[in-house]
């Protein structure tokens, strides 16, 4: 039985919203590996996750592919149309946690050459 629009909008978004916390865990974990000093491969793994997500939204011109996806399904223009997020913190995500993990980045980076 096929789905329709509203069922596929619905999957995407619980896709786009389980996405979106894994990448939030990622960035606070490099916060915190950085202030508490505990550096690990899995803070090298993270670091490379949140660089490769940046390297897609790059090539999709600041768009999450999943939000492409997503406009198939949705005329709406409210920010959080394609994710469970409230519409503040999806019209800010990009900043707000770009600049979390540019600030996690650092501190390890100066641990780790201190």
């Amino acid at each position: 039985m096929p789905f329709g629009t509203s069922t596929k909008l619905f999957l995407l978004k619980m896709l786009h919203s389980i996405v979106w916390l894994i990448f939030v865990s990622a960035i606070l974990y490099v916060c915190w590996c950085g202030i508490s000093n505990h550096i690990n491969l899995l803070t090298w793994i993270a670091i490379a996750a949140v660089s490769g997500e940046g390297l897609v939204l790059l090539v999709f011109k600041g768009y999450c592919p999943i939000t492409l996806s997503a406009r198939k399904y949705s005329d709406a223009k409210a920010d959080n149309f394609d994710i469970f997020l409230p519409e503040w913190l999806a019209k800010y995500n990009k900043v707000i946690f770009t600049c979390l993990f540019v600030i996690g980045l650092a501190i390890v980076l100066w641990r780790v050459l201190k």
